[in-house]
């Protein structure tokens, strides 16, 4: 519970320092993220909930990627992040979920995702900046990848890479629980992710 809490502080520090450098008000931000003015409100104070599908819409609105938003000050040199610390950003209906665990540094970042979706459990995504690449790596069970409308099995042991500028889908298929590691390439300079 207390991780939580801190995460959300975090966030709502993040969300409040990006909008005032972007010199945006709270009205403003909203109908540009399509995030209610309460919600943003709740947000900055630290209080709520916010789903991933919110902190991708303020994260692409400002500029920022969805880490930029989750991450903390530098920890140092190495960073070792042990999935089950880290909060589901995304919690399916049927107990799927996704982790973001870690973003690199540096002027093109990658973001680190563990993701698991049941049998015929999915999360649609709506397509990012120019230049996001993902890369989704099965470690168990078998996946359909939709981008752009087009479906593609993608089994364990193997690894697909798609632009993230259009709309994708990641859906469960077969009979056990998919599992899977997808990195996020960032361009260098502001984009955003998921």
């Amino acid at each position: 519970m207390a991780e939580t809490a801190d995460a959300l502080r975090t966030v709502a520090h993040n969300v409040r320092a990006a909008r005032t450098r972007a010199g945006l008000s709270l009205d403003e931000l909203g109908r540009r993220a399509q995030v209610s003015k309460g919600a943003l409100v709740a947000l900055e104070k630290a209080q709520g909930n916010p789903n991933l599908a919110t902190l991708v819409r303020l994260a692409d609105t400002l500029g920022i990627s969805v880490s930029a938003l989750m991450q903390g000050p530098s920890e140092g040199r190495v960073r070792i992040v042990s999935a089950e610390d880290v909060a589901p950003l995304w919690t399916g209906g049927q107990g799927g979920e996704a982790r973001l665990v870690l973003t690199t540094s540096g002027p093109a970042p990658v973001e680190v995702w563990r993701w698991r979706l049941e049998p015929g459990e999915e999360y649609p995504s709506h397509p990012h900046p120019p230049g996001v690449v993902e890369t989704v790596s099965v470690t168990g069970g078998r996946m359909t990848l939709v981008v752009d409308g087009t479906e593609h099995t993608v089994e364990a042991g193997q690894t697909a890479t798609f632009d993230g500028d259009t709309a994708h889908t990641y859906r469960g298929a077969g009979t056990a629980p998919c599992t899977l590691i997808m990195t996020v390439h960032l361009p260098p300079g502001p984009a955003s992710t998921a």
